[in-house]
């Protein structure tokens, strides 16, 4: 994804620091489990969220050590991973892979398509397992691009094309949950992709790339339009996450999705400290 969904980790309790990274920890020995050491370098924070949050509804059996690896050659780190870890890192290799034929359509980017033949088998054992989940980040990537051909300035079309995706990246399993789980991620991807928009807005306008808020570029008062359009789709995503019964690491969650997800905007625009994010829904 984008890289915005990470932990404020300045105001994250010392118990709440130490789960994150060893969830972190453990979703990357997953990507090396499942697909060898090469998809390690895929692995994100954002794909950590979902693993916190699946394991929070589903409270699966969790193996827990120390290990160094290639990152921490001396000084072991704690990990925690379950069978949610091993779902997030196929995920995380799905989203990796068509992010990178997506760069190398739309700016014949040579780096992308070299990492997307390196990732080619590995994702083809992923869209064996998760026929859904692949079919629908295949499908929101081409309508995305479609609107980027097109070059619409319409930001709900687009954000709606990642929200989409979100929606079946989240659910893992078509139960009770799903619906709940469904619309929190689809509202979580709109807000991420309009973030992104966001955040790249004046580099785009730059480079004469689409970005669905160009209308917009140098406006002075985009720092107030643009954060009373994220917290509308953020407080949606807040809504229906509050409406699933989480209690483990509900605390670290929320620090994720209500401080956490603001930090590099407000950086970019308040010129904050990152890791403080003070934005809220």
């Amino acid at each position: 994804m984008f890289g915005y969904l990470v932990a404020a980790t300045k105001v994250l309790e010392d118990d709440e620091l130490s789960r994150y990274k060893s969830v972190y920890c453990g979703l990357c020995r997953s990507l090396k489990r499942c697909f060898g050491q090469y998809a390690r370098l895929t692995l994100n924070f954002d794909m950590t969220f979902l693993v916190l949050l699946l394991s929070s509804l589903y409270e699966p059996e969790e193996e827990r050590g120390d290990n160094t690896c290639l990152r921490h050659p001396i000084e072991a780190h704690p990990y925690v991973m379950s069978e949610l870890s091993d779902y997030a890192a196929h995920m995380n290799i799905a989203m990796a892979y068509l992010k990178c034929l997506d760069d190398w359509k739309d700016d014949k980017n040579i780096t992308a398509l070299a990492e997307a033949k390196t990732l080619r088998a590995s994702y083809q054992l992923v869209k064996e397992r998760y026929p859904r989940q692949c079919a629908a980040i295949e499908s929101a990537l081409e309508a995305l691009s479609e609107i980027e051909k097109e070059g619409r300035g319409d930001p709900d079309a687009a954000a709606a094309c990642f929200g989409q995706m979100m929606r079946e990246i989240f659910v893992c399993r078509d139960d009770r949950w799903g619906d709940d789980l469904r619309n929190m991620a689809d509202a979580l991807g709109r807000f991420l992709y309009l973030l992104d928009a966001a955040m790249d807005l004046d580099d785009d306008a730059a480079r004469g790339r689409y970005n669905p808020f160009l209308g917009y570029a140098g406006d002075p008062d985009n720092e107030t339009r643009f954060r009373d359009i994220l917290r509308m789709q953020l407080g949606e995503c807040v809504y229906w996450f509050d409406r699933l019964p989480l209690v483990q690491d509900a605390a670290l969650m929320k620090n994720i999705l209500c401080v956490g997800l603001w930090s590099a905007y407000n950086q970019k625009y308040c010129g904050e400290e990152a890791g403080n994010g003070s934005g809220s829904v």
